[in-house]
């Protein structure tokens, strides 16, 4: 396998997922191992795509923060919320603003737990500032190249 075709996991390579349409405001994406989800307009009870934004930013950063706690005690709780305010600006059209991720995690009383609490925020500020590509690569403000080709 080449790099270009490597996907998923944590290590570097080219990652690709493929949209198909389904009917007005509905699509499935697909990548490579043969994963789908569906999206769509917000008419339906599908994911929006700026709703995955979110989740992949909550997403990324709980698999960084979970990877890093969890090596030293199994959490009882483990919830993230991502949110944000969609808004349209005539000089940067339409964006989020005020991106906001919120890890709320319980630990077990003990040794474990206590190491694992003293882990938790600095892996929080590990997660934004070097490991979670996702939010990493909003912050960063990446540049996105479109094309158009006929089918």
């Amino acid at each position: 396998m080449t790099d270009e075709e490597t996907t998923g996991g944590t290590g570097p390579g080219h990652r690709s997922v493929e949209l198909t349409r389904l009917a007005l405001g509905r699509y499935e994406i697909g990548n490579v191992r043969g994963g789908t989800i569906t999206i769509g307009d917000g008419s339906t009870d599908d994911f929006t795509p700026v709703e995955l934004l979110l989740a992949a930013i909550a997403g990324c950063s709980a698999v960084d923060v979970d990877h890093i706690t969890s090596r030293r005690a199994e959490p009882d709780s483990f919830v993230v919320v991502a949110e944000g305010d969609k808004v349209s600006t005539p000089e940067r059209g339409n964006h989020m603003s005020d991106l906001e991720v919120t890890f709320r995690i319980g630990f077990p009383e003990g040794e474990g737990g206590d190491a694992a609490r003293a882990a938790f925020p600095r892996s929080v500020v590990q997660s934004r500032d070097r490991l979670c590509t996702v939010s990493r690569t909003v912050q960063l403000g990446t540049p996105i190249e479109m094309s158009a080709e006929d089918a």
